[in-house]
């Protein structure tokens, strides 16, 4: 069953949650966060937590809900790329790539979608939902669905990332930046663990957004609210090609290094060093990030061709 389906990839990736310590111990899992977060209604986030109380990853506790139990053994392999992990699994993946490659009009009704896709109307709201959070879709006033521009070309990509070149070092000099000691800690929490075991056995999925998260949290920062919209805003136009893109694991490495290094200046005060060397950790992203886009895009017209 689809919906079984659905919500044993939920399952799954909660259970990522749970393993790279994103999810504490003892922490309780609310319905409709999670539903939030994943994009889906509150049915299969249920049904996943069900599953995993059964295999002992969490415990329900009468009138309380479910929590991380503190038990749990569980220890994630290694992932290869091949494997799809939520994001990009079932048919949400079928309709970003779709959207991606041109294959469906920018304005569409959720009758053509149903028919393509053959999905119920739960089931289409749920892609459709997730779609509107992760910022490339909306609904249209009175009638139908728009798919919004999202990074669909090589030179989309490269520009996205100048912006960020530009506005990313620049707010580190806003004169209302100050440092935020809990997001230092967190961040650093976040790349050493990456760096320690999780590049290896976490899916490119969860690494793309640990990346981004890095980016976002430390922009905040700069108390500048518009700056982080900004951010927020063009890492989802990037984010359906990169979920389609081979993460270069080795590249991660060096990403998560330089992460480091920058909260290393951050937190020695020295500003302007770190602004400066935002800027050349983006710019070595883009060189590196860029031919990986041509490449995909020009596959994905082949596939089209045919």
């Amino acid at each position: 069953m689809r919906s079984s389906q659905l919500a044993q990839n939920i399952a799954n990736e909660i259970t990522l949650l749970v393993t790279s310590g994103e999810l504490a111990i003892g922490e309780h899992l609310r319905t409709q966060h999670l539903a939030d977060r994943f994009g889906v209604s509150r049915s299969p986030v249920r049904e996943a937590l069900q599953i995993l109380a059964d295999q002992d990853v969490l415990e329900q506790k009468e009138n309380r809900g479910y929590f991380v139990k503190s038990s749990t053994g569980a220890i994630a392999e290694p992932i290869s790329d091949e494997a799809q992990p939520f994001e990009v699994a079932n048919d949400y993946q079928r309709l970003a790539e779709d959207w991606l490659t041109d294959r469906i009009a920018a304005e569409v009704t959720e009758q053509m979608l149903r028919e393509r896709y053959d999905l119920t109307k739960a089931q289409l709201n749920d892609i459709l939902m997730r779609a509107v959070r992760e910022g490339w879709a909306e609904r249209k006033q009175g009638y139908g669905w728009r798919f919004l521009p999202v990074a669909k070309t090589p030179e989309a990509f490269e520009q996205i990332y100048r912006f960020r070149m530009l506005i990313e070092p620049a707010a580190m000099l806003e004169p209302e930046f100050q440092l935020d000691r809990k997001i230092i800690d967190e961040q650093r929490r976040i790349q050493s663990r990456m760096l320690e075991t999780d590049i290896e056995r976490l899916p490119a999925e969860r690494l793309l957004h640990n990346g981004a998260l890095f980016h976002e949290e430390l922009i905040k920062m700069s108390n500048n609210p518009f700056f982080h919209l900004s951010l927020v805003r063009v890492n989802r136009m990037r984010r359906l090609l990169e979920y389609r893109s081979r993460v270069d694991r080795s590249r991660t490495v060096r990403q998560c290094q330089e992460h480091l290094d920058i909260l290393d200046l951050l937190e020695r005060g020295e500003v302007v060093e770190a602004s400066y060397a935002m800027r050349r950790h983006l710019g070595g992203a883009l060189s590196k990030k860029s031919p990986i886009a041509w490449e995909w895009l020009s596959q994905a017209q082949e596939k089209i061709d045919a």
